[in-house]
């Protein structure tokens, strides 16, 4: 079975690498980058699962024979509560077939929230805020590692979001019933 992964970032197919070799067996994952076609910094739900789904579109474009193609998406989505940081999964098989899975939400510090309303992306932000000169936090813990000391990692954030968007495919007569 071929996956094709629509990222080079080491958290994102670490967790895909995980979460299909759970449910699959004789994955073959190919990374390779592919555009989201939306904001650097996606500032809702809306414009993360967008952008999922756009990265999963472009990949198919070019592995038209590929079993599942995969688009991630970091976000952050705000409400009357804060801001929220979440991933978003859009995985596409053959037939067109979209599965969405998204990730838990983790409340941002307010005054990570206001740097991103003056416009900062939070990867860069991170990065600087933790002296990350090797860029290690994004393909590593990630921003949620960073606030939950590792108990909910960037790892975990998408291999969630993974098996959500999966339920599509694991459970097709749900999804196909009229």
């Amino acid at each position: 079975m071929q996956v094709i992964v629509s990222t080079h970032n080491k958290a994102k197919n670490q967790a895909i690498k995980e979460v299909f070799n759970e449910v699959f067996d004789d994955v073959e994952i190919i990374s390779q980058k592919f555009s989201s076609d939306i904001s650097e910094q996606p500032l809702s739900e809306i414009e993360g699962i967008n952008g999922a789904i756009n990265r999963a579109k472009n990949a198919q474009l070019k592995f038209i024979d590929a079993d599942y193609c995969i688009g991630m998406e970091g976000y952050v989505d705000s409400n009357q509560f804060g801001m929220f940081l979440a991933g978003a999964v859009a995985i596409i098989n053959k037939d067109g077939n979209i599965g969405i899975g998204l990730s838990a939400k983790i409340l941002l510090p307010t005054f990570i929230k206001n740097k991103i309303d003056q416009g900062q992306e939070l990867g860069p932000l991170m990065q600087h805020l933790m002296n990350d000169t090797n860029n290690n936090i994004r393909h590593n813990s990630g921003t949620s590692g960073i606030l939950t000391n590792d108990l909910y990692t960037r790892i975990k954030e998408f291999e969630d979001a993974t098996k959500c968007a999966l339920a599509r495919f694991i459970s097709p007569d749900f999804y196909n019933k009229k």
